[in-house]
């Protein structure tokens, strides 16, 4: 299948630079690092092996070809973009890959192109743009695939889904099909909540916030309102899970600067709404008061306006 990569940062240019690498036909669409990717390709640096690869770069959606799958993998507040971008580099009843973080983030793509098959993808990697088509890869490369369906439910392993886990799968990515995508989401969300939030607000990596008892307890406390609206919202998740993430994060992760505390210091809009206030909002009409998301949410607001930064 021929692939668009709409996002070519730290999980856009990873992920397509492997399937590039192993020689799908990969076509990337870039802004300011056009000229440089254009003439030297993109450099990956990897815990499994350091790469160069030449690739299709473009300026401009109108120059691409038209593609079987689009990766989506800008940051939710650039979604705006994808009403202009997805029809021109996708054939019709194509197939939309959304690497974001949040809940139902799908949703955009859906709406564009209602005959498109919608995929979600949760990434768990550690991955950086360090520079002009420069991706430092620290950790992980797990992606997680499912189906999107707007009503929440498990739409199965489909044979959309099937293509496209196939075609990772020979280039090497770790990936795996689950059935029920939302359940997933609101999985990632445990984790995402608290560390990217609290890593902007206390000013610390992933390591510094578990070595205090009392950030550890906040974390805790904040995955354990995650996982009871979740549960309000039909997605049953365990308790037990947010003690074992944590230690997960001790133990088998490398000191981490969250997404969100990268784009906190390189002055860039935070994911609030995509992470934060679409899930107190759906936990809301499910009757769960997300308190601490809440408070969270407006520090990160605070924090987020132009005359702080």
């Amino acid at each position: 299948m021929k692939y668009a990569v709409i996002g070519t940062g730290a999980i856009g240019g990873y992920y397509g630079a492997m399937l590039a690498r192993n020689e799908m036909d990969v076509h990337f669409l870039l802004h300011s690092d056009y000229p440089h990717v254009n003439e030297q390709g993109l450099r990956i640096d990897s815990i499994n092996g350091n790469f160069n690869v030449a690739v299709n770069a473009y300026a401009k959606p109108e120059d691409m070809p038209l593609c079987d799958v689009a990766i989506v993998a800008l940051k939710t507040t650039n979604n705006h973009l994808l009403e202009v971008l997805l029809p021109q580099v996708i054939k019709y009843n194509g197939i939309v890959v959304i690497m974001q973080n949040g809940l139902a983030v799908e949703q955009v793509a859906a709406d564009i192109l209602p005959q498109a098959s919608i995929i979600g993808g949760l990434c768990f990697i550690g991955s950086t743009k360090i520079g002009p088509g420069h991706i430092k890869h620290s950790d992980f490369g797990m992606v997680s695939l499912g189906h999107y369906i707007k009503d929440e439910s498990a739409a199965g392993i489909t044979p959309e889904l099937g293509l496209v886990t196939e075609d990772f799968l020979a280039c090497g990515i770790d990936v795996k099909p689950v059935e029920n995508l939302c359940f997933l989401r609101w999985q990632k969300l445990v984790w995402n909540v608290p560390f990217n939030g609290l890593s902007v607000v206390l000013n610390s990596s992933t390591a510094e916030l578990l070595r205090q008892h009392d950030s550890r307890e906040l974390i805790k406390s904040i995955m354990l309102e995650v996982i009871a609206a979740a549960n309000a919202c039909g997605q049953p998740l365990s308790a037990s899970l947010a003690e074992s993430m944590l230690v997960n994060t001790e133990t088998n992760m490398q000191d981490y600067a969250p997404s969100m505390k990268v784009d906190y210091e390189h002055n860039r809009p935070l994911e609030i709404n995509a992470i934060y206030q679409s899930m107190i909002d759906r936990a809301a009409r499910s009757g769960a008061d997300m308190k601490l998301a809440k408070m969270l949410a407006q520090q990160l607001q605070f924090l987020s306006r132009d005359d702080v930064q």
